[in-house]
């Protein structure tokens, strides 16, 4: 690239200078005859007034060498004497003095010829001749011509050289891009540019970046999908873990507890190799939004938005998707003597996520109490209802939570994975909610999670509300 473009800019430049230089050169050439010519008509025309007072010989020789340039000056006088060297063909004389006219032309081996007639008293007529060599015609043309063509070969050099910086510019940033994009495609996922060149080339490098941290940003929010998409389906293993363990030793329930580890197992290496981009509803929005900034309005849609079963907007009533849940553990709960006890607000309870990610949650925190309590630990899971928000408790008998700060960090607990308490927080980050850990009434922890409540819901009852007070205030 740096040599076509040096090329085009030797070829582009050297065309420029050649459409100055040509004409520009025959002007210096014509000005340097015209000069010429100019200067040698006006000794000539000095002496016609001389010849009109004498034609002494002497006194003509003494007014000659008292002009500049008078070195070719001839005079012819009419008895056909001449002073001074000739250079005039005899015809061009003879033609000045009978037609009596100035002749100015360029004379046979070189040079230029001037002839001016005097008509002198008794109608003789005089000849005065002023010949300019074909040195002095040029005088000063190959000097000009030579400073020209030095002028026209530094423009060109300068031009190739600046054309080979600019394309040296252009070649780095790309070759820069390049090796990025290389780099990026063998798994590098920290590589980026630092924009240079051209303003289309630093664009160019800012949206590598900006593709290189969105590609960074779906890959991390596909882990995050598919690791929920493990702690959910832990939700019916466990079920048929304690269903086993109801059964007794025997050799079908330990067939069919074997057959439930093997199906653990399998189905998190299948999980393991189906790591393709996921759709996000709004709890992968939220994780987007928490992790990492917006994406531009201008820019096109994401593959982790496409392809989804679930579409933006999509709503359910929370309080029915608890109800249906907690019966699903009650029936677990029965088996390992926990008192559950569910309290539900009447209100609606509706909220802008999937049905599966309201059970997602509540699988989530009851699994937990199933998980990390003794049997026999009473819980109870309540949900009310408040002008903007649906609040879901889940509390236990337990011994709770020693550091519910440490908790609510996905990963930091030693003895789980945390994904189950980091699946509710962005559940509830999606609608706007929060999610706090405290001691339960019970005795235990107390988890509390705030949903925002869907849009419709929240201003008709703020409107009436608003009806409400007025009336009041009659």
């Amino acid at each position: 690239m740096r040599r076509s473009l040096a090329g085009v800019a030797l070829a582009v430049t050297s065309m420029v200078a050649l459409s100055f230089l040509i004409p520009l050169a025959v002007l210096v050439m014509s000005l340097a005859r015209e000069q010429s010519i100019t200067a040698a008509e006006q000794p000539a025309a000095a002496m016609a007034p001389i010849l009109t007072l004498t034609t002494d010989p002497d006194d003509l020789r003494e007014s000659m060498a008292g002009l500049d340039r008078a070195e070719h000056l001839a005079i012819h006088l009419p008895d056909t004497r001449a002073i001074g060297t000739s250079h005039a063909p005899a015809d061009l004389l003879e033609r000045a003095k009978r037609g009596r006219e100035s002749i100015s032309q360029d004379v046979p081996g070189g040079g230029w010829i001037y002839l001016q007639p005097v008509v002198l008293p008794q109608d003789r007529v005089a000849v005065v001749e002023n010949y300019v060599p074909e040195s002095d015609l040029t005088r000063g043309v190959a000097a000009s011509w030579t400073v020209m063509v030095v002028l026209a070969i530094g423009l060109l050099i300068g031009s190739v050289l600046v054309a080979d910086r600019l394309g040296a510019k252009v070649v780095r940033s790309s070759k820069q891009l390049a090796q990025a994009s290389y780099v990026l495609g063998e798994g590098s996922l920290s590589t980026r540019v630092v924009p240079l060149g051209p303003s289309e080339l630093r664009d160019a490098g800012v949206a590598f970046n900006a593709m290189a941290d969105r590609m960074t940003e779906l890959l991390a929010i596909e882990r995050e999908l598919v690791a929920d998409l493990s702690h959910r389906l832990r939700t019916p293993l466990t079920a048929l873990h304690l269903a086993t363990e109801r059964m007794g030793p025997s050799p079908e329930s330990g067939r069919v507890e074997a057959a439930v580890g093997a199906l653990e197992t399998e189905l998190q290496a299948i999980i393991t190799a189906a790591r393709t981009p996921l759709a996000m509803g709004p709890m992968g929005r939220a994780l987007r939004d928490a992790g990492s900034p917006s994406p531009s309005p201008s820019a096109p849609p994401s593959a982790s938005s496409a392809g989804t079963g679930r579409t933006p907007g999509e709503r359910c009533e929370a309080g029915e998707v608890i109800r249906r849940r907690a019966g699903f553990w009650a029936v677990l709960a029965a088996q390992q003597d926990r008192t559950c006890t569910l309290d539900i607000a009447e209100e609606a309870t509706t909220v802008d996520l999937a049905h599966d990610d309201i059970a997602a949650v509540v699988d989530a925190l009851v699994g937990n109490v199933f998980r990390y309590t003794a049997e026999g630990t009473a819980f109870a899971i309540a949900v009310d209802r408040t002008a903007q928000a649906v609040e879901l408790r889940v509390e236990d008998a337990g011994p709770g939570i020693p550091d519910p700060d440490a908790a609510l960090a996905r990963g930091s607990s030693t003895s789980s994975t945390g994904l189950g308490l980091d699946i509710v927080r962005r559940a509830a980050s999606a609608t706007g909610g929060t999610v706090h850990i405290a001691r339960a009434a019970l005795g235990g922890a107390s988890v509390r999670v705030t949903f925002g409540l869907s849009t419709d819901i929240a201003r008709s009852t703020l409107r009436g509300r608003r009806r409400r007070g007025g009336k009041r205030r009659v």
